[in-house]
């Protein structure tokens, strides 16, 4: 018994991250056909970022999402091509959190990002960049339990990319602070599973940041 059930787990995470590559794959290759033109200000990062319509959010049509459900920082970098090309006016990047929750260390996904920040300051260097905090999570909430363990991460992480920042001359914003309760957690007002975020939590998210987005 206790063979067929670490099977059906195994299968389980295969069935799922089978899944998570086909969607990965379908989106990617929607962003590539998907023109983006020095126009456009692009969302780039994770589900948090893929899961909100940001152009009528801003109810501006220049607003691009080039969000990816379960993407990470490394990931990230493969599939920078369409949007480097683009040249587009404004870069605004969310990445780090499924990193943590896979284990991968905050020095790696300060790598990643600077690696990114190199490539567009490189490539498509009038584009203005804007690194945002990872957001907090709220293991109390059921669904996402597992992302408990990488919350003390988030904090020093953040820090670092803050610092990273200040060292390749690009603009940091505090999304962490805008969204976090008093003990540090996602706040439950703007989320139903600890990590994605409610309506209501997009739109504080947007409000954070939109002296940057016009």
């Amino acid at each position: 018994m206790k063979r067929i059930l670490i099977l059906a787990a195994a299968l389980f995470t295969a069935c799922t991250a089978f899944a998570q590559s086909e969607y990965n794959l379908q989106r990617r290759s929607l962003f590539e056909v998907l023109p983006v033109y020095s126009s456009d200000i692009v969302f780039l990062g994770n589900s948090i970022t893929d899961g909100c319509e940001w152009a009528e959010l801003f109810n501006n049509r220049h607003v691009k999402n080039r969000g990816i459900s379960g993407d990470r920082s490394g990931w990230l970098l493969d599939r920078l091509d369409p949007i480097v090309g683009g040249h587009p006016k404004k870069l605004f990047l969310m990445i780090g959190v499924n990193d943590l929750a896979a284990g991968v260390s905050p020095d790696e996904i300060v790598a990643n990002v600077a690696r990114l920040i190199d490539r567009f300051q490189s490539e498509s260097r009038w584009t203005k960049i804007y690194v945002q905090s990872i957001l907090p999570v709220n293991g109390d909430l059921p669904g996402y339990e597992r992302r408990k363990a990488c919350a003390p991460l988030i904090v020093p992480t953040n820090k670092r990319l803050e610092a990273l920042c200040d060292e390749k001359g690009v603009t940091y914003l505090d999304v962490w602070g805008a969204l976090a309760d008093h003990e540090g957690r996602l706040d439950k007002r703007y989320t139903n599973d600890g990590l994605h975020l409610t309506g209501e939590g997009y739109v504080v998210w947007r409000d954070a940041i939109k002296q940057h987005v016009k």
